[in-house]
């Protein structure tokens, strides 16, 4: 009998693929050297996190009781920073969120995934827009939920809150969006989620249920050309919004994040109350003590977002001009390309062959496309463009 479970030996099968070449571009800078691969696999930030952040955990670390800060406190998190982030929010969006909304916790995946355990039976449905961040199905099946996946329309990118609405069952428990997404680096329009909350609030009168909407949120910061992503539980009512500063400021190592259950859900109470216990029981216990009470003293910093908008100028017109097919990312730090052959795996392979490393984007439930991870030094996207022709003179293209 095998010492790992029958579900973990599942997904030791389907490791991520993200990850994997992620352990590749390691593999090759050993033979060929660093600066000789050209690896856009992991959305690994380069841009550093704002000085007032280091300056903030000084501050803490010097002002700060030893015992207070490196000590337990609520499973949920210390109440003043849930109160910080509380404020923040309202000052922002026109909310009357207190702290009692909020769980801090170990990044936006953690978030979510004491959420499903919240809220999930074994046998319940959630709803995914491909494309989607592949571990979905992971933390969806974690607890013995079901992944259902509806696209999104294949010329926008947008959901098709139509076809939403046809996947939608009795089982239905959730609905998760990603806006900006991972990988389309597409904002999801005020429009498109006015509609999606007509046609779940349709249908939870048709079942009589409740469809909770999570909206996966690490990106939100992170938007080009004036594009204003909008506040989902502002449009849709049923919704929890899950949230990481590993993006916002370059914090990925840290893993910090929090929960938002809003008023509007029903029974909020309650589900607060559970996601708390949940945070407790997954092991986690509290969020990491000394980045939330750092984090309280400077959440109106952001990253360096130019720099980010500079390499996608760089990195998109680059492609364009080689006669790639490019979705032009409005938010995020991905560029969804086109494999010219519509075979994303011989994509890759035609890549590789260049040491440029992509993720095949069959496992984000898009094949046919690839995804490029922008946040990498401009530097290393002009020496990779010229590698980049190599592969469009390898696969026919045409520059423009």
């Amino acid at each position: 009998m095998s010492m790992v479970s029958g579900k973990m030996q599942v997904l030791l099968q389907n490791n991520s693929v993200v990850r994997a070449m992620f352990e590749e571009g390691n593999r090759l800078a050993a033979i060929y050297g660093r600066e000789n691969v050209y690896d856009f696999s992991l959305g690994n930030p380069n841009v550093p996190a704002p000085e007032a952040v280091n300056q903030a955990i000084r501050d803490v670390l010097r002002e700060k009781d030893s015992v207070y800060v490196h000590g337990y406190m609520s499973n949920a998190g210390y109440p003043e920073v849930r109160r910080a982030v509380a404020d923040s929010l309202n000052q922002r969006f026109g909310t009357a969120y207190t702290e009692n909304n909020l769980v801090m916790t170990v990044g936006a995946a953690y978030a979510m995934n004491i959420l499903l355990k919240t809220i999930l039976n074994p046998g319940d449905e959630v709803i995914v827009i491909a494309p989607f961040f592949s571990e979905y199905r992971n933390y969806i099946g974690n607890y013995d939920g079901k992944t259902v996946v509806v696209k999104a329309d294949p010329e926008t990118f947008q959901p098709d809150p139509e076809a939403v609405g046809r996947a939608v069952t009795p089982r239905t428990r959730a609905l998760i969006i990603n806006t900006p997404n991972n990988p389309s680096g597409v904002v999801y329009s005020e429009e498109t989620l006015k509609e999606l909350n007509r046609v779940l609030t349709q249908k939870e009168k048709e079942f009589g249920t409740v469809i909770l909407t999570i909206s996966d949120e690490p990106y939100r910061e992170l938007a080009y050309d004036g594009v204003r992503v909008p506040w989902i539980p502002s449009l849709i009512p049923h919704s929890c919004v899950v949230y990481s500063y590993s993006k916002a400021l370059s914090l990925p190592g840290e893993r910090i994040g929090w929960l938002l259950v809003p008023d509007t859900v029903p029974e909020a109470e309650d589900v607060t109350a559970a996601a708390v216990i949940a945070n407790r029981i997954s092991g986690a216990v509290n969020a990491p003590s000394l980045i939330q009470l750092a984090l309280s003293r400077c959440l109106g910093e952001k990253c360096d977002v130019e720099a980010y908008d500079r390499n996608r100028k760089l990195l998109y017109n680059g492609l364009k001009d080689l006669g790639f097919t490019c979705v032009k990312p409005q938010g995020a730090f991905y560029l969804f390309v086109k494999a010219p052959d519509g075979d994303d795996a011989h994509f890759f392979e035609a890549c590789k062959k260049y040491n440029i490393l992509v993720v095949p984007c069959t496992s984000f439930a898009w094949p046919g496309y690839v995804r490029i991870a922008y946040c990498v030094s401009y530097d290393m996207i002009q020496r990779a463009l010229p590698f980049f022709a190599k592969v469009a003179e390898d696969c026919g293209l045409k520059k423009s």
